[in-house]
């Protein structure tokens, strides 16, 4: 099975489509999958519901499917650092569902892992528990939240083989894993793809059969979104 596909206009083009969920990796704008997102701006479909930490910032990442007009959800950790996005949210032009961090990588890897709930007591006493069943364990109270499995994960890896194993650099491993595991077509944006062998099996972070699709992006942009530098010694 060839999971290569020449771009991510040819990788998306027959799975995202008005109305479809989409789990995005990264965190703030580190391991994100430039080339599948301008791919997804490009490709207009609309109402979608986007799953990712946060929503890109202005006029990157996530943030140019939302200045376009294609979201109609976002489930998420964290609105701040988008203007945009804010605005929207105030605006009640886009539909927000705040989502505790650590519950969302939990929704996504249970999602992958075919288990359809699970109780946490994080959001226990707060809106987040609002209209949500919760059940005593031990004499502790835990609130029972629904899992995730989008219609299409998309991740950024710096290598893969051509069976689609994945190896992610340093922090962009992020959320990465468990939105390629929760996807029902999960496609990898990498800079780099080699042939099946080639990877240490100790190495690799997520496993071919995860993997549907792979584009090849080598030179991405990488932006920083919030430089911090120390002044240079005397």
């Amino acid at each position: 099975m060839n999971k290569i596909f020449g771009s991510a206009k040819e990788a998306l083009a027959d799975v995202v489509k008005d109305g479809v969920m989409i789990a995005s990796g990264g965190f703030g704008v580190c391991g994100i999958a430039e080339a599948l997102i301008q791919g997804i701006k490009d490709n207009g479909s609309k109402n979608l519901t986007v799953i990712s930490n946060n929503c890109g910032i202005d006029g990157y990442g996530l943030g140019i499917v939302l200045e376009n007009g294609q979201i109609k959800k976002m489930i998420c950790s964290f609105v701040g650092g988008n203007a945009e996005f804010e605005r929207q949210f105030i605006a009640g032009e886009v539909e927000v569902e705040l989502t505790p961090q650590g519950t969302l990588a939990e929704k996504l890897r249970s999602g992958g892992c075919g288990i359809p709930a699970f109780y946490t007591k994080t959001g226990v006493g707060t809106l987040i528990a609002a209209g949500k069943e919760t059940k005593d364990f031990d004499g502790e109270t835990y609130l029972m939240e629904r899992t995730l499995t989008p219609d299409v994960s998309i991740v950024k890896a710096w290598k893969a083989d051509k069976s689609g194993n994945l190896v992610y650099r340093l922090t962009a491993r992020n959320f990465n894993p468990v939105v390629a595991m929760a996807g029902k077509i999960t496609i990898a944006e990498v800079e780099e793809i080699v042939e099946n062998g080639e990877l240490d099996p100790d190495e690799i972070h997520t496993p071919g059969i995860y993997v549907h699709r792979l584009v090849l992006n080598a030179t991405p942009e990488k932006r920083i979104e919030q430089r911090t530098v120390r002044e240079a010694s005397v």
